[in-house]
């Protein structure tokens, strides 16, 4: 293999790669399925716990807020750690928070769960691109993040078909105690089976882990402009499926749009078989063309936008079917695309500073999450559930990342450039 197409140091990849990058993925999966859950359970929540729809967001917000708050810790444990710890610490937070929600008889203890499970959820997928870059060349980096997100859109699908029939076949506690068993099932893979890196790639001895090493590496992180356009373009792309699929889909289209709960559960599943498919679209196109990151970025906030705003204004009660359709597809890019964020920032940084870069790209997408969640429930609850207005704080947030995305687009682009020619003369010089 020519040196363009590995670099000096670059792991070999190989089946032994897949098959423990697969045990990572499967924490991910599960994490998934268990964050995703509520969105299932939102109207069956409101009922148990004699909620409206501000308290109802509550649930989404308090657990992405955690998440959110996470990232830059997590980045920085696994860079420090390593991913097999960071892991196992995760999946025995968010298997407990699953558990406690299943059991929950107050709001109250129902929220301190939901937390819980953030914060586990949080250690996953930082963990998981890490592995990623330990096991694979550099240049399958996009594909390997983009299919790491696909299994994550797996687990949204397992939520939207089998925890949906369980909660309402088995019940509450049966459905939520009973997915629990995933977490310990992948708990023991993780002990068992996962390992850091490859034998022969050792990362680089851990410098002084004080307070003082901690701040300079999220501000080395941060000083590039690579890492700041990521965590723009995750915090644009991302936010509309999240929102529709982690907690207000089913509301909008059982209340505002008159659908069954059976209909509103295959749209949903729309948007994830969508996601799975884009995944792949998109890890195909950046791995060939890695100048394809931002059209395909803007191009999505576009495509999001304009479908948003027909179903939105249409006139009538209800928008056809056929238009809720196009939304739910296009809704299915949004996973996709903020991926790209991580294809920005990975560049921009050097091995050691990996976990960090991504856990500050990762807060993005989350923190836009979180604020329209808080939106859209104070808004249904002003508005007296007019979900035309409530929904229109979608384009705002869009209107925010966009104004930051053209703002560093060209600093990012100069200073990658400058990176890779670097990369390319160090290269060169590499004895033989």
């Amino acid at each position: 293999m020519n040196r363009a197409a590995t670099l000096p140091g670059d792991p070999p990849g190989g089946r032994r790669a897949i098959a423990v990058w697969s045990i990572g993925v499967s924490v991910y999966f599960v994490a998934v399925i268990f964050r995703t859950s509520l969105g299932v359970a939102g109207l069956d929540a409101a009922e148990r716990f004699h909620v409206g729809a501000s308290a109802l967001s509550t649930f989404s917000i308090l657990q992405l807020l955690v998440y959110a708050g996470m990232q830059i810790p997590v980045g920085l444990l696994v860079d420090r750690l390593g991913t097999k710890k960071v892991l196992t610490i995760g999946v025995l937070l968010f298997t407990a928070g699953q558990l406690g929600f299943a059991f929950s008889a107050s709001y109250g203890m129902a929220l301190a769960s939901r937390a819980l499970l953030g914060c586990g959820d949080a250690m996953t997928f930082i963990s998981v691109l890490r592995l990623g870059t330990r096991w694979f060349p550099a240049r399958r980096g996009p594909l390997v993040a983009q299919l790491a997100g696909l299994a994550g859109m797996a687990g949204n699908l397992v939520s939207t078909l089998v925890i949906a029939r369980l909660l309402h076949g088995v019940g509450w506690t049966a459905a939520f105690a009973g997915s629990a068993a995933a977490g310990v099932l992948v708990l023991v893979l993780l002990l068992l089976f996962l390992k850091d890196h490859p034998e022969g790639h050792h990362p680089e001895p851990f410098p002084h882990r004080g307070s003082a090493y901690v701040r300079r590496q999220i501000a080395a992180a941060w000083r590039e402009p690579g890492t700041r356009l990521g965590l723009w373009v995750h915090f644009t792309t991302q936010f509309p499926a999240m929102v529709f699929l982690l907690l207000w889909g089913m509301p909008f289209l059982v209340q505002a749009q008159g659908l069954t709960r059976a209909t509103a559960g295959e749209l949903l599943t729309l948007v994830v078989l969508s996601n799975m498919g884009a995944g792949l679209i998109y890890g195909q196109i950046v791995a060939r063309h890695h100048t394809a990151r931002l059209p395909l970025a803007l191009g999505t906030v576009a495509a999001t936008a304009l479908a948003w705003a027909t179903v939105l204004v249409y006139p009538g009660a209800h928008a056809p079917m056929g238009l809720l359709v196009v939304l739910c597809v296009v809704l299915g890019f949004c996973g996709p695309a903020s991926m790209l964020g991580f294809d920005f920032a990975r560049p921009a940084n050097p091995p050691e500073r990996q976990g960090t870069a991504s856990g500050i790209t990762n807060m993005g997408g989350f923190v836009a999450s979180m604020t329209t969640l808080l939106a859209i429930g104070i808004l249904l609850d002003a508005t007296g559930d007019n979900y035309r207005i409530a929904f229109a704080a979608v384009f705002v947030l869009q209107a925010a990342g966009l104004s930051q995305i053209f703002r560093l687009r060209k600093q990012a682009a100069r200073r990658e450039r400058e990176r890779l020619v670097a990369s390319r003369v160090e290269t060169v010089h590499v004895p033989a």
